[in-house]
């Protein structure tokens, strides 16, 4: 085998190579080939033994093959023979069993015949009984027969067109037919006065409720709607006369029905619980009373009194709550009762502004009531709280009526708001952090009294009729809030927005005018939360038009005029200031000394006003201030500039000196303020405005041979117009600016022309005077659209991208295109 393996493993020609490598191992072939020979003979031996063992076992498995065949065949055999017996064993049983099948289904059908002739006896001998009783009106024992003939009939559905089953049931059809009547007619009298000269009639009534019972439903419910209208007879003859037919006796009607309800008290006892007798009178007389309320007032020749159909009104709604909770429980007055809770404690803290939000914040977590049902439909209302709500089951026949109610509320909402605005002191008291009129928080208070009134009445069309009078009562408002602020106006922004004139602010007008703008911020979140809070109570239909965003419109346009009015102010303030500037004899100063005197009035204007306006505007506010503040007074500085007659080196230095103290000045407006959220972009806005006054006053220090090289470098935006004027604030003559300008205009090409800016620079330089008039858009037909605005902003250096006019663009565009607004009075001469 190792000899084998070794043969496996690699050629035979390397194997003896292996073997014998040397001449001298040769000697060792013989008994190689001896080993190999054994070997060879060892394997032939053991393949002629398998050989033969495999020959061995090819017979034996034919012959096990055919022994199974032989065994599957036997099995075969004795299964047939099995059937066959089980065959034979199944017919034998069938023929024991055949008569005793027979004698089962006889004694079946014997048992079914006898069963059915006791209970036809049983039912025979009822129904004669029940005819009896019927007779003599034994209501309480019929009642029992009436359910036993009931049983009994229903085991004989299949024997219809048996002639005995036929006539017994028609028979019992009739005499359920005269039990009907009787009852019919014994109820007749119930009412009439009998019952209390009858002792035992009620009981004898109560017994007939049982057979009523045991008859088919639509018999009671018969009997009880012919009771119903006869109970109610009487009350349509009393309150269909001329007397009783009035709206201001609505009262009586349910002081009626209440009486009856409880003088029949021994009455209704007779009636099973389950028929809910007192529950359907009141649904008929709810319908009845309705009916007869619709006549009346639609046939009303004039408008009804607000008093009486507001009384009318309330005790209708008194007496639903009371017939929802006698008949099945109401949550409604539980919601009711916290409104006015929320309500009244919001008015006792009338003055607060935190307690009158979280007034509004309680009303808008109540829960909204389920709308009134208008149609019965197919429900069951036999039963209280299946589905019939009184809720405005009466109450909503007053709704088409009521709209002399909000007149009423109207006009007493209007004089109230104008009472309020007549005793605005126009100041906060003492002691208050809101820094907010006390006449917004009376307006929202006057209005949530009438919201009360209202939602207790009503959350339909007239809880809506009364939204759309709250939004004219806020835009009334907001109109005396407009009107407050001071006239007129001036300066760069008053001509970029349309407003001219002088505006002069005193201290106290700086601090009325930012409570206008707190007030305005107030009603404008205060009358989208009293929106919010109404699309709660009220309908569904009318939630999604509760909306009073015509209303915030209106405030924010307010909140945009009285800050551009604050601008307009210090603008007019500054006016002495800026003549002063130009009334400096420049020309002839003869040393730079400390700032000018005009530089420190800017400083003392500014620092009177801004603290004061810091303290008492909101954040948002005062940023929207600086950006319009900027916006107005850096283009003025430099504008300014122009307006002086002749300006020499040394008064250039000394100008120079004065617009980087002004700068500085500027730059730390917001620190006077308190307020530094907005003070990055403004500082950046007032660096760039004051460095082109710079510039400028280094462009007149230049020497003459320079002057139009050094104008181009640090003004490239500059216009020839512009440069002319340079030449003549630095004193040369006429004469000798052409040479100069004729040598600009050659090389002013590259310099970028912006027409309307140089148009109205031009225009002010040409006017030397101490309080320039900027002509209105109106009249000079230069800004006529949103556009226009931009351009003139990028004339006053702003430049058309300005994040801060862009703003108030955003907050204007809305309002300005609408005639019905205050703020369209910004954009109008």
């Amino acid at each position: 085998m190792s000899v084998t393996r070794s043969m496996d493993k690699s050629s035979a020609l390397e194997y003896i190579n292996q073997m014998f490598p040397t001449e001298a191992s040769l000697s060792g072939v013989e008994p190689l080939m001896q080993k190999i020979h054994n070997e060879i003979r060892r394997v032939d031996g053991s393949i002629l033994a398998a050989v033969r063992q495999q020959s061995n076992s090819g017979t034996k498995a034919k012959e096990d093959l055919a022994a199974a065949t032989h065994a599957v065949e036997e099995l075969m055999y004795k299964i047939r023979e099995i059937k066959t017996k089980a065959e034979q064993s199944e017919t034998m049983v069938q023929e024991i069993c055949r008569d005793i099948k027979k004698l089962d289904f006889a004694k079946k059908h014997i048992t079914t015949t006898i069963t059915a002739l006791h209970r036809l006896t049983m039912l025979v001998s009822a129904v004669e009984q029940l005819q009896v009783m019927a007779s003599k009106r034994q209501y309480k024992e019929a009642a029992a027969q009436l359910e036993a003939v009931n049983q009994l009939s229903s085991h004989f559905e299949a024997y219809r067109d048996v002639a005995k089953i036929t006539e017994l049931r028609e028979k019992f059809k009739n005499i359920k037919q005269i039990l009907k009547s009787h009852v019919f007619s014994d109820f007749s009298s119930l009412g009439t006065g009998k019952e209390t000269e009858e002792a035992n009639l009620l009981q004898h009534l109560s017994d007939a409720c049982l057979v009523v019972d045991a008859l088919e439903p639509s018999v009671r419910e018969e009997l009880v709607k012919n009771f119903c209208n006869r109970e109610l007879t009487s009350y349509r003859q009393i309150f269909e006369g001329a007397e009783l037919a009035k709206l201001d006796k609505t009262e009586r009607r349910y002081a009626w029905i209440k009486r009856r309800l409880r003088t029949n008290e021994e009455i209704w006892k007779i009636f099973p619980p389950s028929w809910h007798v007192q529950y359907l009178l009141c649904i008929q007389f709810c319908k009845l009373t309705r009916t007869q309320l619709v006549e009346i007032l639609d046939n009303l020749k004039e408008k009804p009194d607000v008093a009486t159909i507001l009384t009318a009104l309330q005790r209708t709604l008194e007496f639903e709550e009371e017939l929802a909770e006698k008949f099945g429980g109401s949550t409604q007055s539980k919601e009711m009762k916290s409104d006015a809770d929320d309500m009244d404690n919001g008015e006792s803290n009338s003055q607060s502004v935190s307690d009158i939000k979280k007034k509004y914040e309680k009303k808008l977590a109540a829960h909204q009531r389920d709308g009134i049902e208008e149609k019965d439909g197919h429900k069951d209302y036999s039963v209280p709280g299946a589905g019939f709500n009184f809720h405005g089951i009466i109450s909503s026949c007053f709704e088409p009526h009521l709209t002399v109610y909000v007149e009423l509320e109207e006009k007493t909402l209007m004089e109230s708001v104008e009472k309020l605005v007549q005793e605005e002191t126009w100041d906060t008291e003492e002691g208050s952090q809101t820094n907010i009129l006390s006449s917004s928080m009376q307006v929202f208070l006057i209005i949530r009294r009438s919201l009360k009134r209202c939602s207790a009445l009503t959350k339909n069309q007239t809880l809506f009729n009364l939204f759309k009078v709250f939004e004219k009562i806020l835009k009334a408002y907001a109109t005396r809030l407009f009107n407050r602020l001071p006239k007129g106006g001036m300066g760069l922004v008053a001509a970029a927005t349309g407003m001219d004139g002088q505006i002069k602010t005193s201290e106290r007008d700086e601090r009325v005018i930012c409570y206008i703008v707190n007030t305005a911020e107030y009603c404008l979140k205060t009358s989208g939360e009293l929106a919010e809070s109404i699309s709660k109570i009220i309908d569904p239909q009318f939630a999604d038009r509760a909306d009073m965003s015509e209303v915030q419109d209106e405030f924010k346009a307010v909140i945009v005029k009285a800050l551009v009015t604050l601008v307009l102010g210090l603008e007019t303030k500054f006016d002495a200031e800026m003549g002063a500037m130009t009334r400096v004899p420049w020309a002839t100063l003869e040393s730079v000394g400390d700032q000018s005197e005009y530089v420190n009035g800017i400083n003392t204007i500014l620092t009177t006003s801004i603290p004061l306006l810091g303290s008492l505007l909101s954040p948002i506010h005062f940023e929207f201030f600086l950006d319009k503040f900027a916006s107005s007074l850096g283009p003025r500085f430099y504008q300014n500039i122009f307006k002086c007659k002749q300006i020499s080196e040394t008064g250039a230095q000394q100008m120079l000196l004065d617009t980087q103290a002004v700068k500085t000045i500027l730059l730390e407006v917001p620190s006077l303020g308190r307020q530094t959220s907005g003070a990055a972009g403004y500082s950046k806005f007032v660096s760039r405005e004051m460095s082109k006054a710079e510039a400028l006053l280094k462009v007149i220090l230049s020497p003459m041979d320079s002057v139009a090289d050094t104008y181009r470098a640090l003004l490239p935006e500059g216009t020839p117009a512009e440069f002319q004027r340079i030449l003549e604030l630095k004193g040369l003559k006429k004469a000798d600016q052409q040479t100069v300008l004729d040598d600009f205009n050659k090389h002013g090409s590259s310099i970028k022309r912006q027409t309307m800016a140089s148009t109205t620079i031009i225009e002010a330089a040409s006017t030397v005077s101490a309080a320039p008039t900027i002509p209105s858009p109106s009249a000079s037909g230069i800004i006529v659209s949103r556009e226009d605005v931009l351009t003139r902003a990028a004339a006053l250096g702003r430049g058309a991208a300005t994040t801060g006019f862009k703003r108030f663009l955003a907050l204007t565009e809305a309002a300005k295109d609408r005639k019905d607004l205050p703020f369209r009075k910004l954009f109008n001469a």
